[in-house]
């Protein structure tokens, strides 16, 4: 699949799946505690392969690579500095391995883990080399498109676009924010407010990911909608609520709960949908089944 056939889909009555959780199913498989997926990325590429073929198996038509914190600042506090592009590259390569031309490969672009400017040290400038660098990375290794998620801070969301454009050589860009209170990012960005700023941007689309609620996700979406009623929308929510049960970290949201709401997301428009934290291949297996039927 390529970038033209990415956006063809996007552009068609046709739902695109995505994925679910990548770090929670790593630490499954055996990720160390304190390792970054990225690292373990380098010295068991076959279990990220694994996490990647059983999201395909449950009929997911997109994955995303393990690189959510593959920019450099984050990379050096993993101890990875100077090895951002051959880390991006051995991630599109394993996920490309694990697609086998049956499935998009986006590439993750997470946000950096340290506030701008005035609120921290990071010049709008210096971030959107940051996310230039990760992109072409990206980009050169072969990406159907540039995804970046689970952003706050309107002017961090704005710098991974302006990077993943600049350096994208026309590769389509989505973004997407995580709603956490009271229908806002933890930085207090409103859904309207970052789709009517990522549409002027020039991205292919906008959407909802992580959050701290289904319904909240959902709200998001539906204001986003309100907004860009013409711009694809993506929802990639977490499994539910977390808890804490045991010293273990728990989703509230079964399958059949995931793949409710996921009908409820399609129904509104969105045209890219899967999970995030806390899902399963069983989670987007159940979406899969509920958008296709």
């Amino acid at each position: 699949m390529t970038r033209g056939d990415f956006l063809s889909r996007l552009g068609s009555g046709d739902v695109i799946v995505a994925d679910g959780a990548m770090g929670t199913m790593l630490q499954a498989a055996g990720l160390p505690s304190g390792m970054a997926p990225e690292a373990w990325l380098l010295e068991s590429p076959e279990s990220v392969i694994g996490v990647h073929r059983a999201y395909l198996d449950a009929g997911a038509d997109l994955i995303l690579t393990c690189t959510f914190g593959a920019t450099q600042p984050r990379l050096e506090r993993s101890g990875l500095g100077g090895r951002g592009g051959e880390i991006n590259r051995r991630a599109v390569e394993i996920a490309r391995e694990a697609a086998n031309g049956d499935a998009f490969v986006a590439g993750d672009i997470g946000p950096v883990g340290e506030f701008l400017a005035p609120l921290g040290e990071l010049s709008y400038e210096e971030a959107v080399e940051i996310f230039a660098e990760q992109a072409g990375a990206l980009v050169e290794a072969g990406v159907d498109v540039l995804y970046i998620e689970t952003m706050a801070a309107l002017d961090e969301v704005k710098a991974a676009v302006e990077g993943a454009l600049k350096a994208g050589n026309g590769t389509p860009v989505t973004a997407t924010l995580s709603f956490d209170s009271h229908g806002r990012t933890n930085m207090g960005v409103r859904p309207g407010e970052a789709a009517e700023v990522l549409v002027e941007l020039g991205v292919d689309g906008v959407g909802a990911n992580c959050g701290a609620t289904l319904d909240m996700t959902l709200a998001a979406v539906e204001a986003m909608r309100e907004v860009a009623p013409e711009m694809p929308l993506i929802a990639k929510p977490n499994a539910g609520t977390p808890r804490l049960v045991d010293d273990d970290v728990v989703y509230d949201a079964a399958p059949e709960d995931m793949a409710a709401y996921a009908q409820r997301f399609v129904d509104l428009g969105v045209k890219i949908v899967g999970g995030c934290c806390g899902s399963t291949p069983e989670h987007i297996a159940a979406i899969a089944d509920a958008v296709r039927s």
